[in-house]
Parts: structure tokens; sequence; C-alpha cells
């Protein structure tokens, strides 16, 4: 039997497979030891620094040999930003992780082992696709304003001024709003003492629009001179539509509070997503990814193989972003959402794309599903990374619908929410379909259809 291992004690290991966190996979005398910042094939040194009965956790000393799939990361901050976590991987390796991340929870939690696994969806670009970003403030020891990510397991911040992730039209406003808010004097949220008012700098664009939007997350309301540093912003940046302040004055983690003013502008911006005008607002929930996010409901459209007269139920619809453009291929589209400001902004899509077979409601689908007398040839389901609510999942089964469509930001979950229904013996799983929407990160997306046995 091994000894465990101590924290300080320096050990060498071989990374022979990522785990779901993306932390390399190495193991010492037989007790498993994660290291991150390592991928498959790296040799290193590393020091104890958490250890535990069945595992233990490392940190880099020396790379020893480099991994074949390890790359120069493209951002100079990469080994201390917590923002991505797999810069150092090669993308094509990368996507090969992601796509066993699928498999093993399929395997693991759903107990399916003859499910075929597509490829995963992917498109050419694996850095400047965030549409969104959302930076805490912070201030220097010499007292400079900065904003950007936190360190890696810390709440210290990495300051930056551009992020290769992020899209690159927006690295000018990240990197002189900040000297802007420094000469207005406006001061920085503290966490610890929770003083302070400027919190977070949210920044947002249309990827297939240019249009923007920054806003301002505080404490208060009462910014002296907001108005006219907004107006002057908007001046600056040709393709700012608007800016907004976003009122978050709990003692909370949560980036966004319930109440947005827009102080100079329009409180949107607009974008066009798989030929939908979309108006989204600075805290409307959107696909990070607008390319893959069409990729996929291109790939969703074409797996439906829709002839135009089938009924749909969308849950967690959201603003509409998948219930309109599939409204104009179907008969009928009712969405549903718990989020009322989401409901009215789908609503106003609607009008605005003319679209006239499509109905939104607002509340939980597990209120609502039950309630919804069309009986839907097809559900969607794009629930939060927690996945559908148990309640949901036996409405399902009584609903029954003839197939349902299921996205999911984390496959655990979605593998679980599958073997509830599939253990049913009323729906089997028909497809697979994993997607690469957060390159250089851990994160995968992934759908699944279910038809009825």
């Amino acid at each position: 039997m091994s000894q465990k291992l101590h924290q300080g004690q320096t050990v060498e290991l071989e990374i022979t497979d990522l785990n779901s966190s993306g932390e390399g996979v190495g193991r010492y005398q037989g007790q498993v030891v994660f290291v991150p910042n390592t991928v498959t094939g790296d040799r290193l040194t590393a020091k104890i620094i958490q250890s535990k009965a069945k595992f233990a956790r490392g940190r880099i000393e020396q790379l020893l040999t480099s991994s074949p799939h390890r790359i120069r990361p493209n951002c100079i901050v990469a080994d201390k930003c917590g923002g991505c976590q797999w810069q150092h991987i090669e993308s094509n390796y990368q996507r090969e992780a992601k796509q066993q991340q699928v498999v093993q929870a399929f395997q693991r939690i759903g107990g399916f082992e003859d499910v075929q696994i597509q490829p995963i969806l992917h498109t050419s670009d694996s850095l400047n696709y965030r549409n969104k970003s959302t930076y805490p403030f912070g201030r220097s020891n010499t007292g400079q304003v900065q904003a950007g990510y936190y360190r890696q397991g810390s709440h210290k911040l990495v300051n930056l001024n551009q992020c290769p992730v992020q899209d690159a039209r927006l690295h000018p406003l990240l990197k002189e709003v900040k000297q802007d808010i420094q000469q207005q004097g406006w001061s920085i949220y503290n966490e610890s003492n929770h003083q302070g008012k400027l919190r977070h700098l949210a920044l947002r664009i249309g990827k297939n629009t240019g249009e923007m939007l920054l806003t301002l997350v505080t404490t208060s309301q009462n910014l002296k001179g907001i108005e006219v540093q907004a107006q002057l912003w908007l001046d600056k940046y040709p393709g700012l539509m608007g800016v907004c302040l976003n009122i978050n004055s709990d003692r909370t983690n949560a980036i966004l509070g319930k109440t947005t003013h827009t102080i100079a502008g329009k409180s949107y911006l607009r974008e066009i997503f798989a030929g939908i005008e979309l108006h989204i607002a600075a805290d409307t929930f959107f696909q990070i990814n607008t390319t893959a996010a069409e990729l996929l409901l291109q790939a969703i459209i074409k797996q439906l193989d829709l002839t135009g007269n089938e009924n749909i139920i969308d849950a967690y619809c959201g603003v509409g972003t998948f219930s309109l453009p599939l409204a104009q291929r179907v008969k009928q589209v009712i969405g549903i959402e718990v989020n009322p400001s989401a409901i009215q902004q789908a609503k106003n899509n609607g009008d605005l794309n003319q679209i006239d077979n499509a109905t939104f409601y607002i509340g939980k689908v597990e209120d609502y599903l039950p309630e919804i007398e069309l009986q839907p040839d097809i559900l969607l389901l794009d629930p939060p990374r927690k996945g559908c609510e148990p309640q949901v999942i036996s409405n399902i089964l009584e609903v029954q619908p003839s197939r349902i469509a299921y996205i999911s930001c984390k496959p655990s979950t979605l593998a679980r929410d599958l073997k509830l229904l599939c253990q049913s013996g009323i729906y089997q799983p028909a497809y697979v379909q994993p997607a690469d929407f957060f390159p250089q990160t851990t994160h995968v997306e992934c759908y699944a259809i279910l038809t009825r046995r």
C-alpha cells in the first residue's frame, strides 16, 4: 500500500489524462495527483499543495519533457489568469479531450454504453470568439484603476488591456475606459469591507453587426459626471450604441443586480443570428459564441428534418434565440421562460421579425409544461448548468413529446437527465452532438435527440 503524499513534497509525474476540470492527471506510487496547466504527455516534477486520502493536488515545479500537445499560449498572462484553463493546449487536442468528456459522462453517469457520439462541432476561430466579457475592477498598489480576471483559485486581479478570446473590437474599451474612470475619481468596490462603488465592467458586441454596449456594474446610481462621460464614450467609439449602469448593492458573488439604467444611447444592441434580427440588452442571456451557436442550431435543424408542420415547445427559451429561427421552419412554437424581461424581449424580437407563430409565456417550466394544451411534436430543452428540475423530468414523461432535443453546457447533468428519461422505457437516445463553444477552456456544449420507442 502506497504512503499518503504530504504537503510540500516534490514528486516526478507523467500526465496521462485530463479531468473534467481541465487539470492534468498523473499517478505517483499508485496515488492520483491532479496538476493544473499540464497536458497529456507532459513529464514534470510537481510540488504537492494539497493531500487527501484518495488524491493529491500539485503545482508544476519543472517541466522535464513537453507533451506534443503543448503549445505556447497566445496570452502573455495565461499562466496567471483564471479566465482560460487550456491556452497551453493545441486546439485539436482540446477538442479531443472535450469529446472524451462527453463520452465518459454518457458511459459513467448515463450508463449509455452503445450510444454513438458524433465528432465535435467547431468553428474555425479558437480565439476572438467571446461576444461578452465581464471584468471585475480593482486597484494596483499605486492606486491605478484595473480590470481583468482573477488569478486561478484566488481573488487577486490580473490586469488586462486585451484578452485573446474576447472579440478584438472590444479591446480599446477595455484598455481606455479604465483611464477615464481613473480621471473621474470614482471609487472602486472592495468586497472585503463592502465599500466603494464600481464592481465590474461589462462589454458586449454583436458579432455580425459590430454594435457594442458598455455597462458599469455599481453599488449606486450616484456617479458624479456619469452622463457627460457616457456621452463622451458614445462619441469616441463609433460602434458603441449605449452606456448602462447595472445596480448591484448586495453583498454577493453574483455579478449583475436586478436593475439596469440606460445612461446614454440605446438600452440594446442589434445582432443578426441565424437570419433573425435580435435586440440584446446589457443583462440579456445570449450565447457567448455566436458563430458556434449558429452552427449548433443548423445541426439541430438538419437532424430534426423539419417538414413545416411541427409544433414545438421551447422550454427555457430566453429571448427567443432558438425559438424564432425555428418558428420560421415549423407550424408553431411556444416558449417558456421564468425571466419576465427575457420574455418581453422575445416578444419584441418576434414582432421585429414579423414572426406571428411564436407565443411566449412567463413561468417555471415545471408549472407551465403540464398546462399547455398543445401536444408537442418536439420539446426543446436548454436548461441552466444544473440541468432540469426533477419535476420537469416527471412532466416530460407525462406529456410525452414525440422527440426531445436537449441542449446542455454540462455533459454530466445532460447524461443524468437523459438516463432518467430513458430508464422510463419511453425514450431512447437517437443522436448526440458535442460542440466546442468555449475554446481555450474546459467547457463543452452538447445536444442530444431522444425519440419515443
